[in-house]
């Protein structure tokens, strides 16, 4: 993927989801060049788990009309996570974008959703500590912070955000735009 050309991601939003998560990934990937979209799946305001109030740039039914993606990013917190899990066209998406060898992204809780669709089956993965058993949906689980396997991303939850972003722009940009992005948040 990380071939020069700017990448077009989808980043999930529901209400309950993970603002540190959320706002830290799509920081991170539009800084380092990433096409991101916000898509709202339970409204044009979306509640974060500690009361934020995030604005999507569109509702999913509209950014379902511009795909298809490169990156299917989805933020955790339990509540959002269980919108992401639950809502049909979510999980559509999740396959769809799969299959057609792209890359589908949780963190923290959100790999539930990935497990929803099917998509953890014969993967190493991660997850927020006791979300997900050992060997869910088939996968195996790692615990480290940042899981790739194929085009599957996941990681843990906060704390690994900034770990988890800049995974997606080294897979989207290549090493030099991560190490470049990881230098200007001052990281190291």
């Amino acid at each position: 993927m990380g071939d020069g050309t700017v990448k077009k991601a989808l980043v999930l939003l529901a209400n309950g989801c993970e603002e540190m998560e959320a706002v830290t990934t799509i920081d991170i990937l539009r800084r380092g060049g990433i096409d991101v979209t916000v898509a709202g799946v339970t409204g044009n305001v979306v509640t974060a788990s500690r009361g934020v109030k995030l604005v999507p740039d569109l509702s999913l039914d509209e950014a379902l009309k511009h795909g298809p993606w490169d990156m299917v990013v989805m933020p955790g917190g339990m509540d959002g996570t269980r919108a992401l899990t639950e809502d049909q066209r979510v999980q559509s998406l999740l396959r769809e974008t799969h299959a057609g060898g792209r890359v589908v992204a949780a963190i923290c809780a959100a790999p539930m959703a990935l497990e929803r669709a099917g998509l953890l089956k014969g993967r190493r993965f991660t997850a927020y500590p006791g979300v997900l058993k050992v060997d869910a949906g088939g996968g195996t689980y790692t615990g480290t912070r940042v899981e790739i396997d194929g085009n599957v991303v996941t990681s843990r939850g906060p704390g690994t955000a900034v770990d988890f972003a800049l995974a997606l722009v080294e897979l989207a940009a290549g090493k030099a735009m991560r190490d470049k992005v990881r230098q200007s948040l001052v990281a190291d």
